[in-house]
């Protein structure tokens, strides 16, 4: 089973004003990523607005980007759905489309048991071939619901297509924890700012959503570390940690949008209940990337 590993981008969908989603730029967005040097490509998740896209959108969405990629790199899809029948639906379509794995987040809203836990991940992973991977995805500040390493293990016990878990919680014994599953289990943070850690722990990569518009310096720390060149991940790490700030995180989705559109790249806009930044103050964040960048060249001197 081809796992997860490296520079795993999280990808945006480009919305237009209509609300319609412009298909070529998602395209577009697949080839700069590739071309920039990303591992993997992971569309459809929390970055890609995904709850805000119906069913039919989802499978569009994964077939465009699996279609683009045409093999170049690996496409993990994101099926996870509030309804355990859509997720399994989108779980179908997948391995139908020629996905290489696909994600399933946690249901949200209503809190669940251990056991209820259990059960929906069984029921998705047994829905799927036996050697097609799936990767749990764990983000319970948003989600509501969280993984515990207990939970995770019942469920890798009971399900050998279960090989990793994307957790989004800044929290590294919790990470740690999770690789202490062992026998091969992939875990993979989603907080960009511990990728360089996270690396050094054990873990096989990131999946980011701040490499969308600046695949660049994620793709330098995976290669210096590779290289051995800790001092330099190191500094290439604290660099992104600044990038990271200015671009909140993730929280505002529209200025990874803004940031793909000033690359040339239409990020497009986000969903409602979603909505836009003032003009403004998109341009002053492009200004402080720039001048943070410029930064990086003048301090190396």
């Amino acid at each position: 089973m081809r796992k997860l590993s490296g520079v795993i981008t999280a990808m945006t969908t480009p919305f237009r004003g209509d609300g319609s989603i412009d298909y070529g730029s998602l395209r577009e967005q697949v080839d700069f990523l590739i071309q920039a040097g990303v591992d993997c490509l992971y569309p459809a998740g929390t970055t890609g607005e995904m709850l805000l896209c119906s069913v039919e959108e989802r499978k569009r969405v994964a077939e465009a980007v699996i279609d683009q990629a045409d093999g170049r790199v690996p496409v993990y899809i994101h099926v996870g759905c509030q309804m355990p029948a859509d997720t399994i639906a989108l779980a179908h379509h997948a391995v139908d489309a020629g996905a290489d794995g696909i994600g399933v987040v946690t249901p949200m809203y209503f809190s669940l048991t251990d056991r209820a836990l259990i059960s929906y991940y069984e029921s998705v992973c047994r829905e799927v071939p036996e050697d097609f991977p799936v990767y749990a995805y764990a983000i319970p500040q948003l989600a509501g619901n969280d993984l515990s390493v207990s939970v995770v293990r019942e469920i890798r016990e009971r399900c050998n297509n279960l090989v990793g878990i994307k957790y989004s919680y800044p929290n590294m014994t919790r990470i740690a924890e999770y690789l202490a599953i062992g026998d091969g289990f992939s875990v993979l943070p989603g907080a960009d700012h511990l990728f360089l850690p996270a690396l050094a722990l054990g873990c096989d990569g990131i999946v980011s959503g701040c490499s969308g518009p600046l695949p660049e310096i994620f793709v330098a720390i995976k290669q210096l570390y590779d290289a051995d060149d800790l001092v330099q991940a190191r500094q290439a790490q604290l660099n992104a940690n600044r990038l990271i700030a200015i671009m909140r995180a993730g929280a505002d989705i529209s200025i990874f949008k803004y940031l793909l559109t000033r690359r040339g790249i239409a990020g497009g806009v986000v969903r409602p209940p979603l909505l836009q930044l003032p003009l403004e103050e998109y341009e002053q964040i492009h200004v402080q990337i720039e001048e943070t960048i410029q930064s990086f060249s003048d301090e190396s001197k």
